[in-house]
């Protein structure tokens, strides 16, 4: 270990530009043997390791990194996937620069560890020789209902699972993954690894109902009689507006709207609802990492321009600063400093977005720059296709009431350790914390486990 004076830090090899936007593959390929071993004996194993205490799961980081330089790689897979409830998955799709990356001791001058791609490296590569995650069997007689099969209820799943106990889980789409499924394009995460997580929990005993509404499908009430716990890890699906002139009209789209129905696409099935951007000049206004979804989305459907409109600067943005440089790469081109003040439109479409350019303030208290409208800055930029990618909020089922399970103002699960205010139901993720990361809905969908366990014995 150690050698991270002899060993400069690098990232996975990525697919050329011009091959990658054929189609919606992965774009990052996997560390060969050689190189995961060398990124990961940069390691300098920190007494108090930020990276573990920057992860929001918890992984043992450093000793994984340990394992995988030493060539231990059963150890080191089988240590990935004890706090995680899919490792190969999160090495992919978290953002790492503002993580375990971000928290490495090595950031600020040697740069810091690759622990992403080491990440999937180890469970790629184990899955290869054959390796799979292990489970007991279920072997109580307890079981447990999940409603949502996205990342939280997934790892909800898992972690009953592992302790013998029975699930059914009930997805309203019909297929299971959530966000990771239908909210997150192929080129970051190939569907195939979302399927064969599935496909184990179904070995290991969970019961997967799809195309199953409840509320419509099943009734809640009926859940409640058959199931000694229930689980609701439903996200927050819905999109926000922005609330301006013009919003409404037919060409201007929600980003989830947008991405699942390309997927669907991808998956051969046909739709009403899909979203020709063919030849189209295409403006996604916001700066998470949905926006940069729909923008790479966009270049990849054969946009004529793909512009993403954000209202701070570059600095500022929200999304992963890895996915700036990819859509960079992909030709999309960023306007900062600019907030929508109405879309012009003509025949039931908008064809402009009247923009006001925005300065950044001193920062407040919080330490957070707010943005100041520039008055009298109009200007207007050219549109065929708007998409509003603007974070998102917390449907509110009706069988909410037939639980009797309460919200907040905002719309999310009021809970307590994860408990609602139906003692028998139990809630985490994004309906419940409000729309953030997959890995935070993986916590919630472990520690929630854990109290349903407790709660059952």
């Amino acid at each position: 270990m150690l050698n991270f004076t002899k060993f400069e830090r690098i990232n996975p090899e990525k697919r050329d530009v011009l091959q990658r936007l054929k189609d919606f593959g992965e774009i990052y390929e996997v560390f060969e043997k050689t190189k995961a071993r060398e990124q990961a004996d940069r390691c300098m194993q920190c007494g108090d390791p930020y990276c573990h205490t920057g992860c929001p799961l918890g992984n043992y980081i450093p000793a994984w990194l340990k394992q995988t330089a030493t060539k231990n790689l059963d150890l080191a897979f089988a240590i990935s996937n004890e706090t995680s409830p899919f490792p190969e998955i999160l090495g992919k799709i978290c953002p790492q620069d503002v993580l375990c990356e971000g928290a490495c001791s090595l950031n600020t001058g040697h740069g810091a560890i690759s622990i992403g791609a080491i990440e999937t490296y180890i469970s790629e590569t184990a899955f290869d020789k054959g390796m799979e995650p292990k489970y007991p069997g279920v072997t109580s007689t307890k079981k447990v209902a999940i409603i949502g099969s996205g990342p939280s209820g997934i790892s909800a799943a898992t972690f009953l699972l592992r302790r013998g106990i029975g699930v059914e889980m009930f997805e309203r789409s019909d297929r299971a993954g959530g966000l990771l499924t239908y909210g997150i394009p192929g080129f970051k995460l190939d569907k195939n690894a979302v399927q064969r997580r599935v496909d184990w929990l179904i070995s290991a005993g969970m019961k997967l109902h799809l195309n199953c509404e409840i509320g419509k499908d099943k009734a809640a009430k009926d859940l409640e009689k058959e199931f000694d716990a229930i689980y609701l890890g439903v996200g927050a699906t819905l999109g926000n507006y922005i609330g301006i002139e013009g919003e409404k009209s037919s060409n201007v789209h929600l980003a989830m709207d947008f991405l699942t129905a390309i997927q669907k696409r991808n998956f051969g099935n046909t739709t009403d609802s899909f979203i020709d951007v063919t030849d189209k000049n295409v403006v996604v206004i916001g700066g998470g990492d949905t926006a940069m979804d729909c923008v790479r989305t966009s270049v990849r459907e054969g946009a004529k321009t793909v512009k993403c409109l954000y209202r701070r600067d570059e600095a500022n943005m929200p999304g992963s600063k890895k996915e700036v440089v990819n859509a960079k790469e992909e030709g999309v081109e960023y306007l900062f400093n600019v907030s929508p003040k109405s879309f012009v439109v003509e025949d039931g479409k908008a064809v402009k977005v009247e923009l006001l350019t925005t300065t950044m303030s001193e920062p407040d208290e919080s330490g957070r720059q707010k943005v100041v409208i520039n008055e009298g800055s109009e200007y207007f930029e050219d549109a065929d296709v708007i998409i509003l990618a603007l974070g998102f909020k917390p449907e509110v089922p009706s069988f909410f009431n037939e639980l009797g399970v309460n919200t907040n103002s905002w719309g999310g699960v009021d809970t307590s350790n994860y408990v609602t205010s139906n003692k028998k139901v139990f809630a985490g993720g994004d309906c419940q914390r409000g729309a953030h990361l997959a890995v935070t809905a993986s916590l919630d969908g472990r520690e929630a486990a854990k109290v349903i366990v407790s709660s059952l014995a």
